[in-house]
């Protein structure tokens, strides 16, 4: 599948760095502070490597060992769609979206997928001694960093350490959503 970003309505944001630079320690204090703002955020997270949420030995995992696909667990509390894809190469971000779309979620905020073309909030430390991705990456509209930085002109600086300068960017998103789901530069945004 691939993003037709020219007709998605569900608002999305990337949130592409560096291994180390704290992606998802700094979701984990945004989400509590989006959410008291009444933004219910859906989150996609990138795994580089195999990952498990079921026990070897429990039932739902001998069922999808047994080629379940899919395998849907169910409590009051919680669900979990688990599914094998062997076949595929990397995770399909625009299928990965589909799942969560029925929830109306107010944004999806996506963890990794940085090669993806979609807008992406870039988190930077100076002190990975890593590239900046916003020199190359057209889609990235912010960069939150520890250190001020020379950025591209259409690319907004944030402190990467102001949770409520980083909160009001992510909440104000959906709403800018129509004209900011383009690469800087097309003519689109404003």
């Amino acid at each position: 599948m691939t993003l037709d970003l020219a007709n998605e309505t569900l608002p999305l944001l990337g949130i592409a760095a560096w291994s180390g630079t704290g992606k998802t320690t700094l979701l984990e204090a945004l989400l509590p502070r989006l959410a008291e703002r009444g933004v219910r955020v859906a989150v996609i997270k990138h795994a580089h490597h195999g990952f498990d949420v079921d026990q070897p030995g429990k039932d739902s995992h001998r069922l999808r060992e047994a080629g379940a696909a899919p395998m849907l667990v169910a409590s009051k509390a919680r669900f979990a769609l688990m599914m094998e894809t062997p076949d595929r190469g990397e995770a399909d971000l625009a299928m990965l979206i589909e799942q969560v779309r029925p929830l109306q979620p107010d944004l999806v905020l996506v963890e990794g997928f940085k090669a993806w073309p979609l807008p992406k909030l870039e988190l930077f430390r100076p002190v990975l001694e890593k590239p900046l991705l916003a020199r190359d990456d057209e889609w990235v509209h912010g960069v939150a960093s520890d250190e001020p930085l020379d950025l591209p002109a259409d690319v907004e600086a944030l402190d990467l350490n102001d949770l409520v300068a980083l909160t009001d960017y992510i909440a104000a998103w959906p709403g800018q959503w129509s004209r900011r789901r383009s690469p800087r530069g097309s003519g689109v945004n404003s």
